[in-house]
């Protein structure tokens, strides 16, 4: 019997070199599962999100700490239930060939067309942010091309990878899918880097532009195709015709929500010269209705130690270097313990200052202030493209000046974040910010290939232009090219 293609590295931790193994072996006596057996596939996805939800919701909050529950059921398992759902309504139309022309001069009998097929085995690196989402949103699209997955839990989602360790089993097989914590590699160890030399047929990683590096370096001695979702300084514009008390109760949701640690998040906020005050005022308004008290379970903690001490290090470099700092909270010092840090603004940041460098992946928001559309978009192509653009403005004109002058992962026009949600709408990166594309169909075709092929009939057109090349020939390539002048 011949040896199978690219066996896991030798060096790799018997745990993950027997897991590739058994599933690699699992594919190849199933390469292409039937539309009934994807949507068996995704209904126990389904089901293991209802059916274990509160048990979810708490390892979530055990690994935070402190994470507000609600947001933890609408971001992550509603989503997840939705996504899934959204998947079995349109697999039986993703999956069906689809016909491509032919210029019928040259092929008048013969037919093209394209079908997606399974990759094989899938690698999902899951955050730390979204832990819930971010592993089962991927799932969605391997299991809808029909492929089988191996999933790499962040260090710091240590209680909810156990608990999906002991619970996948009731729903599928580990040559199906299997979990894998970040602490399995052994005492002191991390597995993210071993996980990622696996020779996946895919990779799907969301991560950090840095920690995307080192993974596409891994990927590429085995020429895995990855899909990076990466992050970045995703910047919002409010336009001078935008309602600034919509703005900021707009703003200020999706900047507190998961207190701010969203790779799509606004990073900083780009308001007309002489706006900030009137931004300010309304953002404390806002602040302090939707939080009376930052320590009653709705607003989230720093994920670690180590976060919570990268923001606080932001906060007193933009001090120091001038900035004026503008709690929303005035009245409540969070919890340092509990690492409850409360919103910021930050005025008059200069691009020397870490805030305005670095994604922030916290409650901290820099605003920025300009005169003129033009000026807007020179600041922002001066940068890495960011995953994300938000424009608050009714003004078509605006609007489309900003869109087509700019490029990012996605956009939403007068919301925040609501874009990224959205079952029929890929959500991707590029160039920095990241590549490739999931959700819903796109989701599906990233985890397929999407294999032409070419029918010929009996009689083909090719046939009178052989060899030797007669009048007859030259005729008929002359009367091609006169279509197609």
């Amino acid at each position: 019997m011949l040896p199978f293609l690219s066996p896991a590295p030798a060096h790799l931790p018997a745990l993950l070199r027997d897991s590739f193994a058994l599933q690699r072996a699992a594919f190849q006596q199933q390469r292409n599962p039937s539309v009934e057996q994807r949507r068996a596939d995704l209904r126990q996805l389904h089901r293991l999100l209802v059916e274990h939800r509160a048990a979810i919701v708490d390892a979530v909050q055990q690994d935070y700490g402190c994470r507000s529950r609600f947001e933890t059921l609408l971001t992550e398992l509603l989503q997840g239930q939705e996504a899934a759902l959204a998947a079995l309504r349109h697999l039986k139309r993703w999956m069906r060939p689809q016909q491509r022309r032919l210029d019928m001069l040259q092929y008048p009998l013969a037919r093209a067309y394209t079908f997606a097929q399974p990759l094989g085995v899938v690698g999902i690196v899951v955050p730390w942010n979204f832990p819930v989402a971010m592993a089962f949103q991927p799932l969605i699209g391997a299991f809808a091309a029909g492929n089988r997955a191996m999933v790499k839990m962040s260090e710091n989602s240590g209680h909810l990878a156990r608990l999906l360790q002991r619970i996948s089993p009731q729903y599928f097989p580990a040559d199906k899918l299997c979990f894998f914590a970040d602490d399995d590699a052994g005492p002191g160890q991390s597995l993210g880097p071993l996980f990622t030399q696996l020779p996946f047929d895919h990779l799907f990683f969301t991560g950090s532009p840095q920690t995307g590096q080192a993974v596409m370096a891994n990927a590429a001695i085995h020429l895995t195709p990855v899909t990076l979702e990466l992050g970045g300084k995703s910047p919002a514009i409010v336009a001078p015709d935008f309602a600034l008390d919509q703005a900021a109760e707009r703003l200020l949701w999706a900047k507190l929500l998961n207190a701010g640690q969203i790779c799509t998040n606004v990073d900083y906020l780009l308001l007309p010269e002489g706006r900030e005050q009137a931004f300010i005022e309304h953002a404390r308004r806002i602040a302090a209705a939707r939080f009376p008290n930052l320590l009653n379970g709705d607003y989230t903690a720093i994920i670690d130690q180590r976060q919570y001490d990268r923001l606080q290090a932001m906060l007193k470099d933009a001090q120091a270097q001038g900035a004026t700092l503008i709690p929303l909270l005035p009245g409540q010092a969070g919890d340092a313990a509990r690492r409850i840090l409360p919103p910021v603004l930050v005025l008059n940041a200069t691009p020397a200052m870490q805030v305005l460098q670095r994604e922030i992946f916290g409650p901290i928001l820099p605003i920025l202030t300009y005169r003129s559309h033009e000026e807007v978009v020179q600041y922002i192509n001066a940068r890495q493209h960011p995953l994300a653009l938000y424009i608050y403005s009714h003004d078509k004109a605006v609007q489309d000046f900003y869109l087509h002058h700019t490029l990012s992962g996605g956009v939403s026009i007068n919301d925040s974040l609501i874009h990224t949600g959205l079952h029929n709408l890929p959500f991707g990166g590029v160039g920095h910010s990241g590549m490739g594309h999931y959700h819903g169909y796109e989701g599906f075709l990233t985890f397929s290939k999407l294999r032409p092929v070419f029918q010929q009939s009996r009689w083909r057109t090719v046939d009178l232009l052989m060899p030797p090349y007669g009048k007859r020939a030259y005729q008929l390539l002359k009367f091609m090219f006169w279509r197609n002048r």
